[in-house]
């Protein structure tokens, strides 16, 4: 990569979904389940001002193992767009994989190499959006946000809501598994903590 292409890259911030941004009730089937954290729109909000592109990422497996179709995904995004835009806060654009290797429906039935702990969803973003990886963070509430993240060099942040804090005190001590660079209470505070990064 030369130099004058390094300079056109933008930071971003990937976001796993269901216990990061909004809770995590199990297979998100309607977006009318959708329950947003009460800080949700102030955290994303202040990634909006701080320049980040805001990406989210996220495995709904639910799909493949024919739980729910898979036009209710993009149904949810638009319902947190709305959302969200009541706080005056924006995602720049969902990723989403449908996959999983013991799916019942066959279309989705596979390895792929974009469900987390694999980083294909935040390599794709980083060639569609232009994005400098190196300066980036990976937030989620589960290990697989954080391998993915590991695998591409982004500092990553793992959060106590959702299943953060029970997989943490699991894996903690598991040599095989990459361990987050930071733990935070809840994407707020997160986003917080990244504030302080970037202004020090």
């Amino acid at each position: 990569m030369t130099v004058n292409s390094k300079k056109n890259l933008q930071p971003a911030v990937f976001l796993d979904r269901d216990g990061t941004i909004n809770e995590d009730i199990g297979y998100m089937d309607s977006a009318e389940k959708l329950r947003l954290y009460p800080y949700a729109g102030s955290a994303i909000r202040q990634l909006n001002k701080l320049g980040f592109k805001v990406i989210v990422v996220t495995n709904q497996s639910g799909i493949a193992r024919g739980y729910f179709e898979e036009a209710r995904v993009p149904e949810t995004h638009q319902r947190m767009d709305q959302l969200l835009a009541l706080e005056n806060a924006r995602i720049d654009t969902y990723y989403y994989c449908p996959h999983h290797p013991e799916g019942k429906v066959a279309a989705f039935r596979q390895v792929c190499d974009c469900r987390k702990p694999a980083p294909g969803m935040l390599q794709v973003a980083a060639r569609e959006h232009d994005i400098d990886l190196s300066a980036s963070f990976m937030i989620g509430d589960k290990y697989s946000d954080i391998g993915a993240g590991h695998r591409l060099g982004l500092t990553t942040i793992l959060l106590e809501t959702g299943e953060g804090l029970q997989q943490y005190q699991e894996k903690k001590d598991n040599p095989s598994l990459p361990q987050p660079d930071h733990i935070s209470s809840n994407l707020l505070s997160a986003i917080e903590w990244i504030a302080r990064q970037s202004i020090g």
